[in-house]
C-alpha cells in the first residue's frame, strides 16, 4: 500500500504496481504545508481523493483499491456527523472505504455504525498522528501492559467490522502477536516485516520531503535530483544570449 495526494502521484504508484493506495491525511504536511496532518479538513481530503481517481488510468477492475482517511474531529464528534462525512468520501469518489484512527468506545461505536451503513473501515492503531499532541511521534506500546490493551484494541477492531488494520510504529514482535491474533490483514508501517503487508508515504520513498521517519527511509534523492534539474534548466535561461533587437518598420509613405 502508498499513499498518494494528487493524480500525478496517483498515476506513479499505479504504474509501480501498488494493491492499495491510500489517500492520506498526511498530505496536510506533503501537499498542503502543514506541520502535522491535524488542520487538514474533509473537503480538502475529498477534492484530494478525486483527484487521486482522476490519476489511474487502468480500466477500473484493474486500478488499486483506493482507502481515504477520514480527518480530524469528522467522526469524533457524534455518530451522524461521522456517517455524513464518510458517505460524503465514499459518494463524491472512487474510493472505496476509508481510514480511521483509534479503538475508543465512542470510535468503535462510530465504526459499527459506518460498517452497517455499506462503508467499508480500515483501523488504525500504534502510533496516531491526529493524536500527536498526546502521543507525539514516537514508537508506542513499548511495555507488557500497552501491548495486551493495544492486543485488545486489535480484537475490538475486528469484532466492530474493520476488514483491515494499520499498524504504525509498534515493536516488530507485537505486530506479529497482533497479525496471529486477528483474521483480518494487519498492514504494517515502521511495525517490522511480520505483517500481512507494507504501507509507507509514497514522498518520503522517493525522498521528496525534506527528512524522512526512520522507518521509511528514502529510496532515492528524489529533492535532489528535481532541484538538480530545474536549477539545470534556469541557468541554460539565464546564459541564453539576449535575441537581436529587430529595427522598427519605416512608416508607410502618405499619398
Amino acid at each position: 500500500m502508498l499513499t498518494a495526494w494528487d493524480a500525478l502521484s496517483a498515476s506513479l504508484v499505479e504504474e509501480a504496481g501498488a494493491d492499495v493506495v491510500l489517500v492520506g491525511d498526511s498530505l496536510a504536511m506533503v501537499s498542503l504545508g502543514h506541520s502535522t496532518t491535524l488542520p487538514v479538513t474533509l473537503e480538502q481530503m475529498l477534492l484530494h481523493t478525486q483527484a487521486v481517481c482522476r490519476g489511474f488510468s487502468n480500466p477500473p477492475a484493474e486500478q488499486p483499491l483506493v482507502v481515504t482517511d477520514l480527518p480530524f474531529l469528522s467522526y469524533q464528534c457524534g455518530l451522524d456527523r461521522a456517517v455524513a462525512a464518510a458517505g460524503t468520501l465514499i459518494k463524491q469518489s472512487a474510493a472505496a472505504g476509508v481510514k480511521l484512527e483509534g479503538a475508543e468506545p465512542e470510535v468503535l461505536s462510530v465504526i459499527e455504525r459506518l460498517v452497517r451503513t455499506g462503508i467499508p473501515v480500515m483501523g488504525h492503531l500504534g502510533l496516531l498522528p491526529q493524536a500527536v499532541h498526546s502521543l507525539g511521534y514516537r514508537r508506542q506500546a513499548n511495555d507488557p501492559r500497552s501491548q495486551e490493551r493495544l492486543l485488545q484494541q486489535a480484537a475490538e477492531l475486528e469484532s466492530a467490522g474493520c476488514f483491515a488494520m494499520v499498524l504504525e510504529h509498534v515493536p516488530s514482535e507485537l505486530a506479529g502477536r497482533v497479525r496471529q491474533h486477528l483474521a483480518i490483514p494487519v498492514i504494517g508501517i515502521g511495525a517490522g516485516n511480520d505483517c500481512d503487508g507494507q504501507v509507507s508515504v509514497t514522498a518520503d520513498l522517493l525522498g521528496l520531503t525534506p527528512s524522512q521517519p526512520p522507518f521509511s527511509p528514502a529510496r532515492m534523492d528524489g529533492r535532489g535530483l528535481s532541484v538538480k534539474a530545474l536549477r539545470s534548466w534556469l541557468d541554460d535561461q539565464r546564459q541564453q544570449p539576449p535575441p537581436p533587437t529587430t529595427p522598427p518598420a519605416p512608416p508607410e509613405p502618405h499619398c
